[in-house]
């Protein structure tokens, strides 16, 4: 595929759902990868959210309204998928009993060292639901109205959500310094 004159034909339709899935996936895996790896806690983790995402898109592409959405059904479905990820993650936590003496890797240690592993350390250490308002908020660049939607939840949680995810990372960040 050479650019986005193969996908989309005249009458501004996808040639076929594998040649827009395709696509898409050139030019937001990246970004969502990002996405899903501030949600959850590794790389494999989020590399697999973002494929399920664009399988079901494949899928499903016959179900989609408006071929021009699937931006956002990708971002909502890598949203989704991170959360569900994190929320089976807790339920086996709560039933598995914890290792004692477990060393960090080299590869964690190591970045440990930046203040950028520090910060995405700091966001990933929020409580749920302060780290999903952060995500949206600054990686998506979702408004509060939209969060609120997005999240099940009223503005005012949202702000108090964001309000004390802001206020955690500023105490952390000044201990840095």
């Amino acid at each position: 595929m050479s650019g986005s004159a193969d996908v989309w034909g005249p009458d501004g339709v996808p040639s076929s759902p594998r040649a827009a899935v395709t696509h898409l996936f050139h030019h937001h895996y990246r970004r969502l990868v990002g996405l899903a790896g501030l949600m959850v806690d590794d790389r494999e983790t989020a590399e697999e959210v973002v494929q399920d995402a664009f399988e079901a898109l494949y899928r499903h592409w016959d179900r989609l309204r408006d071929p021009y959405a699937a931006v956002a059904y990708l971002n909502r479905s890598v949203v989704n998928g991170s959360r569900s990820t994190v929320r089976r993650r807790m339920t086996e936590r709560a039933y598995e009993l914890p290792d004692a003496g477990v060393e960090p890797s080299a590869e964690s240690a190591g970045l440990d060292g930046s203040r950028r592993a520090e910060l995405i350390s700091a966001v990933r250490e929020l409580p749920r639901r302060q780290r999903e308002v952060m995500v949206l908020r600054y990686f998506l660049d979702l408004s509060e109205a939209e969060i609120a939607q997005w999240l099940g939840v009223s503005r005012g949680s949202v702000k108090r959500h964001a309000f004390r995810a802001v206020d955690t990372l500023q105490k952390r960040m000044e201990a840095w310094t």
